[in-house]
């Protein structure tokens, strides 16, 4: 019994370190931010009807700026397909301003460089795979 146990406890252990070892960052980087004003907002994705709609993302992170680009690092992410969203939050409002057409009056982006025409992109045109540790780039749009 105490072999049992003992054989068991330990595959456990086996188990849940290879859980974590299929976990995986995705480290953002944002470039093209105009001036030194406000914070930059990433939203990461990973449900494709929850897309770029506020409040749903999976995760945020908002840092202060201190140079032209931002980068932070998403951790421990399941492997899958995710999509992220940025803006220039410049007046620290925790929102991205709109006009009264609903086109942003902040700075923002899409990953993979996708620069929307009349709508929101779809989350297929903007998503990428995670299966490892990832870096992506994006550019705002201002």
């Amino acid at each position: 019994m105490k072999l049992l146990l003992l054989l068991f406890s330990v595959g456990f252990l086996s188990l849940s370190s290879v859980a974590q070892k299929n976990k995986f960052d995705l480290t953002v980087t944002l470039t093209g931010i105009a001036n030194k004003n406000g914070m930059i907002e990433f939203g990461l994705y990973n449900d494709p009807s929850k897309f770029a709609k506020v409040g749903q993302t999976l995760k945020t992170l908002r840092v202060k700026i201190t140079s032209s680009e931002a980068v932070v690092t998403f951790h421990d992410l399941e492997p899958g397909k995710y999509a992220v969203c940025f803006y220039h939050d410049e007046n620290n409002n925790k929102s991205c301003d709109k006009n009264f057409l609903s086109i942003p009056t902040e700075a923002y982006a899409f990953s993979n460089n996708i620069r929307p025409k009349f709508s929101v992109p779809t989350f297929e045109e903007c998503s990428f795979s995670v299966t490892k540790n990832k870096s992506v780039t994006a550019r705002l749009v201002y």
